[in-house]
């Protein structure tokens, strides 16, 4: 099945799907690791109520053109800036990054500069020191050597597209059905998956990028019940929601604190995975605190 919305446009490196819409200033959703930026529609639509809402997809994921994963930090905030120069922004944007796409909105903040940044979940490289040693260990040594072997990657794909399928229940069939069939047919599956077996490198190259920019930024810490989780790991081995966020959670309040224009929420009522669609509203508003009023009340 297609696209159900927006466009293929060209850049260096293949063709990138690409949806933009309403009027105003120029906000830039960035997808959570392996996945497609459809999955933030609704935030979308209730942005381009106010501003410019522009959602895309990585090269080699999604709409977009097949690429070799897993790609640098660098590749692909160049990609984000040719295409965005390619559809006609030029100006400095909102950028809005989803856990490793929060990673990349601030390496090209720090490349390139921006407006502001909603941080969601992001994932940071500063998290390893905070978490359990087992937990750390793993990410300190992730490999593209790890991706699990065929014959295990074709019934974790069944479960995953199970469980999305759930959790996406209410959406409408002509969004629901073409994302879960581009995005967990077994290429795309594999190459979800493939994405973030690099962090170690990528967060080296945010550590290497420079300070933090001087711009309105919100963490929106997702502290509830995650759905996905939820269908996919055995109930015994399942943390309550707080106990399994009190290390980011921490970590996004110190982060907050030490940036002029900082400030963290929490959200108590969604979980890492569904905070894009479960509440767009809190997006929303965090987008518009950071266009309308240029700083970050709510610390």
């Amino acid at each position: 099945m297609g696209v159900p919305f927006g466009e293929r446009r060209g850049v260096s490196g293949g063709a990138m799907w690409v949806h933009r819409s309403g009027g105003g200033p120029e906000v830039v959703f960035l997808a959570g690791g392996g996945m497609s930026g459809a999955y933030g529609w609704k935030v979308h639509e209730q942005v381009a109520a106010f501003g410019t809402a522009v959602s895309y997809d990585r090269l080699g994921l999604g709409w977009s053109d097949a690429a070799e994963l897993p790609r640098s930090g660098a590749a692909v905030t160049d990609d984000l800036r040719e295409l965005l120069q390619t559809v006609g922004v030029t100006g400095p944007v909102v950028l809005v990054g989803h856990s490793l796409g929060g990673l990349h909105a601030r390496l090209y903040a720090k490349r390139f500069g921006a407006a502001g940044l909603v941080l969601l979940d992001p994932t940071h490289e500063d998290i390893v020191e905070r978490l359990p040693e087992p937990e750390a260990r793993r990410l300190r040594n992730l490999s593209p050597d790890d991706l699990p072997p065929a014959e295990q990657l074709e019934p974790m794909r069944e479960r995953y597209r199970a469980a999305f399928g759930r959790v996406l229940s209410d959406w409408p069939d002509e969004i629901r059905e073409p994302l879960l069939d581009r995005c967990f047919s077994t290429e795309g599956y594999r190459n979800s998956m493939l994405e973030p077996l690099n962090l170690p490198s990528v967060f080296e190259e945010a550590r290497r990028a420079g300070p933090e920019p001087d711009v309105p930024t919100i963490f929106l810490s997702a502290m509830g019940a995650d759905p996905v989780a939820d269908e996919l790991v055995p109930p015994e081995a399942r943390r309550p929601p707080a106990e399994s966020g009190r290390a980011k959670h921490q970590l996004y309040t110190d982060l907050a604190a030490t940036l002029p224009r900082g400030a963290l929420r929490r959200v108590d009522d969604a979980g890492h995975s569904d905070i894009l669609w479960a509440r767009p509203d809190a997006v929303a508003d965090a987008v518009r605190d950071v266009l309308v009023r240029g700083s970050c009340p709510g610390r």
